[in-house]
């Protein structure tokens, strides 16, 4: 897997930002990827991660979604202001298509759904622009594409339950046991 990590990048250049407020996935990540080859730096909002970029812009980030202090999606546009170069990719838990459209219009080559392995983040880095990514091995359930659909039109919404609930045409009472539940397999 380093064979790929320095056919990415002709620089050498193996600098690795990663910006997640979960700290002990965010240490675990940063132990893979420097076993991986790469020389990580972490950060835990948006703002240490603007401070960091800002300093020295990486060849490579990792970027959660959500942050405590606003949007992954905000780091995502930095670091391509900065390095247009760089090869980034978003991590969530709470994954759907239209903010993985928006992560890959800013600039993010990749969009991954936590929690994602080592091994398949470097893929994702080491991917040229002109190859596909397989598809999933296993692919979303109906009950998946659903809960999908709604966190979407929830988001939509700025969070506000009774304004998805009435775009939705569902209870406002069902669309909060809904959200109150783990995302289905």
């Amino acid at each position: 897997m380093t064979d790929s990590i320095t056919a990415m990048n002709t620089s050498e250049d193996k600098t690795l930002l990663i910006v997640d407020d979960d700290k002990p996935f965010q240490q675990r990540l940063a132990r893979a990827m420097e076993k991986r080859g790469f020389v990580p730096e972490t950060a835990d909002s948006v703002q240490d991660a603007a401070a960091k970029i800002t300093r020295n812009a990486p060849a490579f980030a990792i970027v959660d979604m959500r942050l405590e202090d606003g949007n992954g999606l905000d780091v995502i546009q930095q670091i391509r202001q900065k390095r247009p170069d760089s090869r980034a990719i978003v991590l969530t838990g709470y994954g759907n298509i239209a903010t993985a459209v928006t992560a890959v219009k800013l600039g993010a080559i990749d969009y991954l759904a936590k929690p994602a392995d080592p091994d398949d983040i470097v893929a994702a880095l080491a991917r040229k622009p002109e190859e596909k990514a397989e598809p999933p091995e296993n692919p979303m359930s109906a009950d998946r594409v659903r809960w999908e659909h709604i966190q979407r039109v929830y988001e939509l919404c700025d969070r506000n339950v009774s304004e998805t609930a009435r775009r939705l045409n569902m209870h406002r009472r069902t669309l909060q046991r809904i959200l109150a539940k783990r995302a289905p397999r």
